[in-house]
């Protein structure tokens, strides 16, 4: 029995300091490596976002390169967006410390997850 062609699974992970012109791609890779890479994101409690189109386009910077400019739109949305996300996240949980029963959630929803 032939086994099934399945695409491997690509993963890039960037990284950015304000003193740096822009993110530059610390770790990429397929496959098992790519497994790692989001394995460790995840335990390590960094958000992995899914965009082939954009993981296919990163997986062709250099190592420790920075994104080139025709990225930069693209990749600073997604860190806004992050940066959102992760200070909603940040305010609930200062929320929930305080020992108040303040929620976001309607009755019957789940508490969020991460």
């Amino acid at each position: 029995m032939e086994k099934p062609n399945i695409p491997l699974q690509n993963a890039v992970a960037l990284a950015y300091n304000a003193s740096q012109g822009a993110p530059q791609v610390v770790a990429k890779g397929r496959g098992l490596v790519a497994e790692a890479i989001i394995a460790r994101a995840k335990e390590s409690g960094v958000y992995v976002h899914e965009s082939k189109e954009l993981v296919s386009l990163l997986m062709q910077v250099e190592l420790d390169q920075q994104i080139p400019p025709a990225l930069y739109r693209t990749v600073a949305e997604l860190l806004a967006w992050l940066y959102r996300i992760e200070n909603m996240q940040l305010s609930e949980s200062v929320m929930y410390d305080t020992g108040l029963n303040y929620s976001n959630n309607f009755p019957g929803e789940s508490e969020p997850t991460r």
